[in-house]
């Protein structure tokens, strides 16, 4: 597991031992950043179930400012901290053990707003839905914001979350990643096709 792009290009990154976590593959990674960017020009962004940290600090390596990172397991938090000390983004990051919903809370209670949010549950929990209608209703959301929701190829997500439209929805094997904006887009709206 590896940084694929930006300023810490190859850089090593501490898996979380055990199963606990399933963490992202880099080609699904790599994919990602390929739909939504690859690059950006600055914003925050938050990785919710953060794992292993590796798609924040992808974010940050490819020019986002900063990120925030959720993570419950105490194991899987340690390895985000060693990862983003392992890149030297301690300035750049906030890195919090919580559960999904309280953080929401919190974060709104901070008034933050995010560019773009990953969202990676595990498969079992089915809150992808009730997560990221939160996130709009509690004003988390830039106007232009993306929420990458990483789920199980079985898994039904509707197209339509409050003011979140489902624009592009993509499968690798048995793993399936959604991808929501809020309000309305063109054809031309980041050189994305807007079909799903």
């Amino acid at each position: 597991m590896r940084v694929i792009a930006g300023d810490f290009k190859g850089r090593r990154l501490t898996p979380v031992p055990g199963s606990s976590t399933r963490p992202t593959t880099d080609k699904v990674k790599e994919s990602i950043f390929n739909i939504i960017g690859p690059y950006f020009d600055g914003g925050q962004v938050l990785d919710l179930f953060a794992g292993t940290g590796a798609l924040g600090i992808e974010a940050l390596s490819r020019g986002m400012d900063r990120a925030v990172f959720i993570e419950q397991d105490a194991k899987a938090l340690q390895v985000v901290r060693r990862n983003v000390d392992a890149c030297k983004l301690e300035s750049r990051a906030d890195i919090y053990r919580n559960d999904a919903r309280r953080a929401i809370s919190v974060l709104a209670k901070r008034k933050e707003q995010f560019d773009l949010v990953f969202m990676d549950p595990p498969y079992h929990f089915h809150i992808i839905p009730d997560l990221a209608a939160s996130l709009d209703r509690h004003d988390l959301l830039r106007d232009t914001a993306v929420i990458v929701a990483e789920h199980s190829k079985d898994a039904v997500l509707p197209d339509q979350l409050e003011s979140l439209r489902r624009w592009k929805l993509v499968t690798y094997g048995d793993t399936s990643v959604s991808f929501y904006r809020k309000g309305t887009f063109t054809n031309e709206d980041s050189g994305l096709s807007g079909q799903f």
